[in-house]
C-alpha cells in the first residue's frame, strides 16, 4: 500500500499536480467506486501522471446532520484510505468538509479548489456526479469548465448488479437487513471494520466468554447485532469468532462497541490493530432479565458460530 494521504490543500506537493483526478465520498469503496478508480489509474498511467482521489471528511451527511445522525458511515477515513490504496491509487486528498466548502458554488469549487490547487489534466466522475452548493453542479457544467480551464472530462457509467444501481445507500441497506451475501456482491468482498483491541470492563471474562473490545470511532454503525466473524491481523490466517455490535442493554450500556469472542483462543492481544470480517448475522442484540440468562444466550451463540465455522472448514 503505497498511496499518499494528503490532509487538506495546504499539504499538496508538486508530485500530486497535473494528474488524473476523481471526486466523491467513496463511502464503502464498493464495486462501482472500484471501477471508477481503476479507470482513473488507467488514464493516469496512459499519460504518465499521478492518479488522485479527492474526498471529504467528515462525510457531508455528517456535517449536515450535526444534531441528529440518521445515516451510518460504511467506512471511516482510515478504512476508506486503505481500500483506495489497495486499488492502486497514488494520492488521496482529503478536503475538510465545513461551512466554507459547503457554501462554494459549483464553479468556484472547480476553479478555486480543484483547478487552482491540483492543475488536473483529466477529470473522471460518475455519470450522476453532483457538486457545489446545494449540489447545483453536474457533469455538463464540469465539462464546460474543463474546456475553459484546459482539462478534459470523462463520465463513467453507473455499475448495475441484479438490475439495480450499485451505491453506498444500497450497501447500507443490505448491511442493515443482514444480507451479507448481497453486501459481498456489492463490495467485491465481505464487509469488515478496522480497529485496535482495547481493555474492556471484563464482563465477558466474568461470564466465561472473554472478548476483544474494539472502539468503533463512528457516530452510527451500519451493523448491529450478533455475527459470526473472522479476525484478521493476529496470525497468518484469520481466526473465527462470534461478535456483538451494540450497547449491551442487559448491563445498561450506552456506548456502541464491537466485542469479539474468539473461538478456542486464549492470548493477550491488547493493542493489536485488527480487521474484523463479518460473515453472517445470527440475531439482534437483546436485553435479558439477568446475567445468567445472558450467559446462556452467549453459550448458544458460540455453539451456533462453532457449527457455522465447522461447515466452513475453519474449525
Amino acid at each position: 500500500m503505497s498511496a499518499t494521504l494528503i490532509r487538506s490543500l495546504y499539504n499538496i506537493t508538486p508530485a500530486a499536480l497535473g494528474g488524473v483526478i476523481t471526486i466523491g465520498n467513496f463511502d464503502g469503496v464498493h464495486l462501482g467506486h472500484q471501477q471508477l478508480v481503476r479507470r482513473v489509474i488507467e488514464a493516469a498511467r496512459e499519460r504518465g501522471v499521478p492518479a488522485t482521489v479527492v474526498t471529504f471528511e467528515p462525510h457531508p451527511f455528517e456535517f449536515f446532520e450535526q444534531e441528529v445522525h440518521t445515516i451510518p458511515r460504511i467506512t471511516r477515513l482510515r478504512e476508506k484510505f486503505r481500500a483506495l490504496a489497495n486499488c492502486g491509487i497514488d494520492n488521496v486528498l482529503v478536503l475538510p468538509f465545513n461551512q466554507k466548502l459547503a457554501s462554494l458554488s459549483a464553479s468556484d469549487f472547480v476553479e478555486s479548489v480543484l483547478y487552482k490547487n491540483l492543475k488536473p489534466v483529466h477529470v473522471i466522475v460518475g455519470d450522476d456526479f453532483r457538486f457545489g452548493h446545494k449540489r447545483q453542479g453536474d457533469f455538463a457544467l464540469l465539462e464546460r469548465l474543463g474546456q475553459s480551464l484546459g482539462f478534459s472530462v470523462e463520465a463513467m457509467p453507473t455499475l448495475v448488479i441484479d438490475g439495480e444501481r450499485v451505491s453506498s445507500t444500497r450497501v447500507r441497506r443490505a448491511l442493515a437487513s443482514g444480507d451479507h451475501q448481497l453486501v459481498s456482491k456489492l463490495l467485491g468482498h465481505s464487509y469488515s471494520m478496522l480497529g485496535r483491541v482495547r481493555p474492556g470492563d471484563q464482563l465477558g471474562r466474568q461470564l466465561g466468554f472473554p472478548t476483544a473490545n474494539i472502539h468503533l470511532h463512528r457516530r452510527l454503525t451500519p451493523v448491529l447485532g450478533i455475527y459470526t466473524v473472522y479476525m484478521h491481523g493476529l496470525y497468518a490466517h484469520p481466526w473465527p469468532g462470534v461478535a456483538n455490535v451494540g450497547t449491551r442493554p442487559t448491563v445498561d450500556g450506552t456506548r456502541t462497541l464491537l466485542e469479539v469472542h474468539l473461538l478456542d483462543f486464549n492470548q493477550d492481544i491488547y493493542g493489536r490493530y485488527v480487521q474484523v470480517e463479518f460473515c453472517e448475522k445470527l440475531r439482534e442484540e437483546e436485553r435479558y432479565p439477568s446475567l445468567e440468562l445472558l450467559k446462556e444466550q452467549i453459550k448458544n451463540d458460540v455453539e451456533v458460530a462453532r457449527n457455522y465455522f465447522k461447515k466452513q472448514g475453519a474449525l
